[in-house]
């Protein structure tokens, strides 16, 4: 099993040969957003058997990036998306194969089982529409159990309604210097770690991208959540394996079955 992190939440797990690509974002630049680390992912990200996307957030649901994906690649998304984003349709028109799920539902994809799982998130295509779709997190259950959390705050049920896992891909910061609500930062990551007790976790959405114009405003959080996501699990959850992966690099996690 092994995972690679190309920045912001995007990853790709690799488990039993399958590929899972997890809110593939490969933009350069997004709206007000440009990418201030990491090199744009190559075109082997692009590469999976099945993407996950999270939530309809265009940060997290990037049609461009997922028009990248060859035909015939699975695309997980949550219930209800492909009426709330008309491109989500055409890339399905195209040979992408879009399957709908919501928390409890399980896809197999050649013979990995993913579980949809739930998370504390606004799930609308902001800045407008009706709360169509549900904010998910997935559990990809092959030799490992790996847990993308996708963007989600901390809930009492998390541990709970996540199950046993063996590595967790936790977001600990975000793309702007200030965090809304239903959202994990380090601290509050290092809490959710301390709840799912896996062998080993990888932080994710920190230092990728940020406001244009907005580089001297509060870069401590862009530049400091991983490193205080390692401070604050060290403390919180001593035993857990945190890799603090660069953009681009890969670990294979050791995971005890």
């Amino acid at each position: 099993m092994e995972v690679t992190w190309w920045g912001h939440a995007s990853c790709t797990v690799e488990d039993s040969g399958v590929r899972f690509l997890t809110d593939p974002l490969f933009a350069r630049r997004l709206a007000h957003l440009r990418r201030r680390r990491g090199a744009a992912p190559p075109p082997e990200a692009a590469r999976a058997e099945a993407a996950l996307v999270s939530h309809l957030h265009a940060d997290h649901l990037h049609v461009p990036s997922l028009a990248r994906l060859a035909p015939g690649t699975v695309v997980v998304v949550p219930r209800g998306a492909p009426r709330a984003v008309p491109g989500l349709r055409r890339l399905g028109e195209r040979g992408l194969r879009l399957t709908e799920v919501g928390p409890g539902d399980t896809v197999t994809v050649e013979g990995v089982t993913v579980r949809a799982v739930p998370a504390l998130h606004d799930g609308r295509r902001l800045p407008v529409g009706p709360h169509r779709s549900p904010a998910l997190g997935y559990v990809v259950e092959g030799e490992a159990r790996t847990y993308f959390a996708g963007d989600t705050g901390l809930f009492e049920s998390m541990a709970e309604a996540v199950g046993p896992v063996d590595v967790a891909l936790l977001p600990v910061g975000g793309w702007g210097p200030y965090l809304g609500h239903n959202h994990l930062d380090a601290g509050r990551a290092a809490q959710a770690l301390a709840a799912l007790c896996p062998a080993a976790a990888v932080p994710v959405h920190y230092g990728t991208y940020w406001p244009i114009g907005m580089d001297a405003v509060r870069p401590h959080e862009f530049h400091a959540p991983g490193e205080e996501f390692v401070r604050q699990a060290a403390r919180l959850a001593p035993k857990v394996v945190v890799h603090l992966l660069g953009h681009g690099a890969r670990v294979r996690p050791e995971v005890a079955r």
